[in-house]
């Protein structure tokens, strides 16, 4: 995968296959290892992509000598990688684990909870330009008394990827999507009446996916997938919000026959159909854009994405980074040093866009190559610079940046990947079986969820 776009699914990827392997992680032990008076302050980081994207590679390290040289007290000993599963908890249990390490926004909880990260709340205070992120972003980061351990870097919520292509040929108006499930369902109709092997939507529904895209489908209804009940957690989902969202599926599949006969599908064979122009609409977020183009022979031209259908909530997720808790506090100052100059700059967003224009890499998309994490005139500042450098064309993603900047983002719920793999079970049942009991479905899902939320701690 050769774009930062398609680096962010494979990291989303990897967060799908990890299945809670941070809740047996042990306390980490990092080195806590002190500066020489007068010397360097040498810090481990992780991010560093790996040489099969030579692009994105050449960046982060020309990005390591021009912050040493302009922070020549600082010596930034970079780790190839993000987040592996199969390494992390060894990493935390060993002592191993980098002095500035990324996340996905499923781990800070637990990460927080098991004291694996140090509390920067009054280190970041020092930090420009903190202020002017997302508060819901920061808040991820941060524990039940509001302290701080974490910052976002990467942003990213739902909405609907749809081909412009066939909307035009099923007599739709491409500039119009969708923006409620009834409308989704009755441009799918139109869709699929093209025949050909035509899909009007698709759906994920293994390998933790079904799940994933199950809590989106139930936020955009303003629902939920579990729940604070006094001190603990509980399922959320065995209820009206729940009911509709799968005979939404059920009809679509079995009614109006226009998500195909075949099923079982995962987040590649959907992007393969749209890449080959079978496929009409299907959840995601805008970064599933360049993989369709760079992997499945599409055109950013024929592809168009909308804000959530129903408006009511999205699923909201991305990245970040943390720091090892047993950094000196000259690695604390020096590991955010890093992380602001490197991931959260507005004095470098032009560069860093000049950059891509010049490899040819995809500019007016809604979160690369600037992050979707900011707000107020720092937002405006970034949005302006984008329209300005758009060599992709951005007009096709208004819905999304319109509708993603006035409703409310949730971030999954904990333990998600255990989750998402009880909750494939009620997805590949309604898609596959016809006389599937929903009610069924959703009670025995919700035993099992509870189970996994039981653990929470």
């Amino acid at each position: 995968m050769s774009s930062p776009w398609s680096r962010s699914v494979s990291r989303r990827t990897l967060c799908l296959l990890a299945a809670g392997s941070l809740a047996l992680t042990a306390a980490a032990c990092g080195d806590g290892e002190s500066t020489p008076a007068g010397g360097k302050v040498k810090i481990t980081v992780t991010g560093q992509p790996p040489t099969s994207q030579p692009f994105e590679r050449s960046v982060f390290d020309a990005d390591v000598q021009e912050f040493e040289a302009s922070h020549p007290n600082i010596d930034i000993d970079p780790h190839e990688g993000f987040m592996d599963p199969k390494t992390f908890s060894a990493k935390l249990a060993g002592g191993q684990l980098e002095d500035v390490y990324y996340v996905y926004f499923t781990d800070p909880a637990q990460i927080i909870a098991r004291h694996q990260a140090a509390d920067i709340t009054e280190a970041v205070k020092s930090v420009p330009h903190v202020n002017d992120l997302k508060p819901e972003l920061l808040d991820n980061f941060r524990d039940a008394n509001g302290k701080l351990y974490g910052l976002p870097t990467m942003n990213y919520t739902m909405g609907l990827l749809y081909s412009r292509a066939l909307f035009q040929k099923a007599g739709l108006d491409p500039d119009k999507p969708p923006q409620t499930w009834d409308e989704v369902r009755e441009a799918a109709k139109k869709i699929s009446a093209l025949g050909n092997g035509v899909v009007g939507y698709a759906d994920y529904s293994k390998n933790n996916q079904g799940g994933w895209h199950l809590t989106g489908w139930l936020y955009s209804m303003g629902g939920a997938i579990a729940r604070k009940d006094g001190d603990k957690w509980v399922a959320d989902f065995n209820n009206d919000n729940g009911k509709k969202a799968l005979q939404y599926l059920h009809d679509m599949r079995w009614t109006d026959n226009s998500m195909g006969a075949k099923q079982l599908l995962e987040a590649q064979d959907v992007q393969r159909m749209m890449g080959a122009g079978q496929l009409g609409m299907y959840m995601a977020a805008p970064d599933n854009v360049p993989v369709l183009v760079k992997q499945f022979n599409g055109k950013y031209e024929d592809y168009g994405i909308a804000g959530m259908p129903g408006g009511q909530g999205t699923l909201l997720g991305g990245e970040g980074y943390m720091i090892n808790p047993k950094a000196s506090p000259e690695k604390v100052k020096a590991g955010l040093e890093w992380i602001q100059w490197k991931y959260l700059n507005p004095d470098r967003f032009e560069k860093h866009i000049q950059q891509y224009v010049a490899e040819l890499q995809p500019v007016g998309l809604p979160a690369e190559p600037t992050p979707d994490v900011w707000t107020g005139a720092v937002r405006e500042q970034q949005l302006a610079l984008k329209a300005k450098y758009a060599n992709v064309p951005a007009a096709n993603y208004k819905s999304y940046v319109d509708t993603t900047s006035r409703i409310k983002g949730s971030i999954e719920p904990p333990n998600a990947q255990q989750i998402y793999a009880a909750l494939d079970s009620v997805m590949q049942a309604v898609l596959t079986d016809q006389n599937a009991n929903i009610d069924q479905q959703l009670s025995s899902a919700a035993s099992k969820v509870n189970s996994v939320l039981a653990q929470v701690k």
